[in-house]
C-alpha cells in the first residue's frame, strides 16, 4: 500500500510533542494509507517563526494564534471553516474564535492555554498562606514569604513582561487596543499596571527577567524558595503526579474585585500549509485531532486539551491536581491580544521594551511612547 507521509512541526515540550506522537497510532488504524512525521522547534521560534516562512517545508503547522491576520494576507494556510462550523462552544473559552480571521478559520484548537496563577502547595503551607484571590492580596503575601526567607516569581523575559502587562491593562477594564488605528493605550492605567509590576517585582529574585514561562516552571518546581506567581501561561504537565514537586493552578488575581478577567489568552492551533500536496489527507488527520475523545486522549500524555469535554471530566481534572476546574473561570474570561497582519513584528520589540522598563532603564513615559509608535507603525 503506498502511503501518504505529511510533514508536521509543533513545539519543543512534552506538553506539545506527546499527545501527538502518542494519538498516532489510533489515526493510522483508522487511516492506514496516511501517516505523520512530526518534528518540533524551540518555544521562541512557536512565538515569532512566520507561519508562511514553515508552511514552506511543512503541511501541518502548530502555531500560535497572533499570526492569523498575517496568515489571513497571505494565504500561507488552508482556511478550515466546514471543520468546526458551530462549534465554538465545544472549545473552552475564546479558544476557537482567536483562529477566526478576515471571514475564515485559519487553525483549529489543540491546545489551550492563558495566564493562571501558579503555586508550590508546600511552600504555601510552610507558611500558612491562603491563595491570593486579588492583586493586594499578592502583594501581602510577598511581604509574608519574605520574613520566612521565600520570594514570589514570574516571568518577564521579553515577550512575557509584555503578555503579563496586556493581562493586567485588560483585568483593570482598559484592555489595549487591538486595531493599529487606534489608540494602544490608556495612560492613566498603564502608569498604574506599571507601578503594580515593579512592586511584584520587589517581592521576585532578580531571575525572573530571565524566565519565559516554562523557565518560569521549571524554577518553580526545582527551587525551593518560590512561593507562588500571580501571571503565568500555564503548563498544567508540572501539576501531575510524576513531578517532584507538584505544582497546583489558580484562577488570576482580580485587579477591581474578584473576577479573574483579562487574561491573555494563548493555547495553540493546527494550521495546515497551502501548499501542502495532499490536502485531503491533512484534512482527515486535523478532523481526527478535534475530536473529543481525541483531544481528551492528549491528557492522558501531558496535553492541554481545548475541546471542553476534558475540561469537565473529573478523571483528568484530577491527573493535573485540580488545574482545569481551579482555572476554567479565566480561561472563560480570557482577552484575545491584536491579530493584524504585521503584530507579531510589534511583539517582538515591545516585548524587551517592557524588560527594560522593569530593569529600571526606561522611565514609564518613555516606555508608552515608544509602545504607541509601534503600534501605529502596524497601521
Amino acid at each position: 500500500m503506498h502511503v501518504i507521509t505529511l510533514k508536521g512541526v509543533t513545539w519543543e515540550h512534552r506538553r506539545a510533542v506527546d499527545p501527538l506522537q502518542a494519538t498516532l497510532g489510533d489515526f493510522r488504524t483508522r487511516y492506514p494509507g496516511i501517516d505523520v512525521e512530526w518534528a518540533s522547534r524551540p518555544l521562541s521560534g512557536f512565538e515569532f517563526q512566520p507561519v508562511d516562512e514553515l508552511a514552506r517545508r511543512h503541511d501541518l503547522i502548530i502555531f500560535d494564534h497572533p499570526f492569523v491576520g498575517s496568515i489571513a494576507r497571505q494565504r500561507s494556510l488552508l482556511p478550515l471553516d466546514d471543520i468546526v462550523a458551530g462549534l465554538d462552544k465545544s472549545f473552552v473559552g475564546p479558544s476557537l474564535a482567536t483562529y477566526r480571521y478576515g471571514g475564515s478559520v485559519w487553525g483549529l484548537p489543540v491546545d489551550a492555554a492563558c495566564q493562571v496563577a501558579v503555586t508550590r502547595p508546600d511552600l504555601m503551607a510552610r507558611i500558612d498562606a491562603e491563595v491570593p484571590h486579588s492583586w493586594d492580596e499578592v502583594l501581602s503575601l510577598g511581604e509574608k514569604a519574605g520574613r520566612r526567607g521565600l520570594r514570589l516569581a514570574i516571568g518577564l523575559e521579553g515577550v512575557h513582561a509584555l503578555m503579563t502587562f496586556f493581562t493586567l491593562m485588560a483585568g483593570r477594564g482598559e484592555a489595549c487596543a487591538v486595531d493599529p488605528r487606534q489608540p494602544l493605550i490608556a495612560r492613566a492605567a498603564a502608569f498604574e499596571t506599571l507601578a503594580l509590576m515593579r512592586a511584584l517585582v520587589e517581592f521576585c529574585p532578580p531571575e525572573v527577567f530571565t524566565w519565559s514561562s516554562i523557565g518560569l516552571h521549571e524554577a518553580m518546581a526545582a527551587r525551593d524558595d518560590l512561593v507562588y506567581c500571580p501571571a503565568v501561561y500555564c503548563y498544567a504537565t508540572y501539576a501531575e503526579a510524576d513531578r517532584t514537586r507538584p505544582l497546583r493552578f489558580q484562577d488570576l488575581p482580580g485587579l477591581t474585585g474578584p473576577s479573574p478577567r483579562g487574561s491573555t489568552i494563548g493555547g495553540a492551533g493546527l494550521g495546515i500549509s497551502a501548499g501542502c500536496r495532499h490536502p485531503q489527507a491533512a484534512l482527515a488527520y486535523a478532523r481526527f485531532l478535534m475530536e473529543a475523545p481525541v483531544q481528551a486522549a492528549f491528557a492522558g500524555h501531558h496535553g492541554q486539551p481545548a475541546r471542553v469535554e476534558p475540561w469537565e471530566d473529573p478523571v483528568i481534572d484530577a491527573r493535573f491536581g485540580g488545574c482545569f476546574t481551579q482555572t476554567r473561570a479565566t480561561m472563560e474570561l480570557a482577552w484575545t491580544r491584536p491579530r493584524y497582519p504585521g503584530y507579531l513584528a510589534f511583539q517582538a520589540k515591545a516585548g524587551p521594551l517592557v524588560e527594560r522598563h522593569l530593569r529600571g532603564e526606561m522611565s514609564a513615559t518613555g516606555l508608552l511612547d515608544e509602545l504607541e509608535a509601534l503600534h501605529a507603525a502596524g497601521a
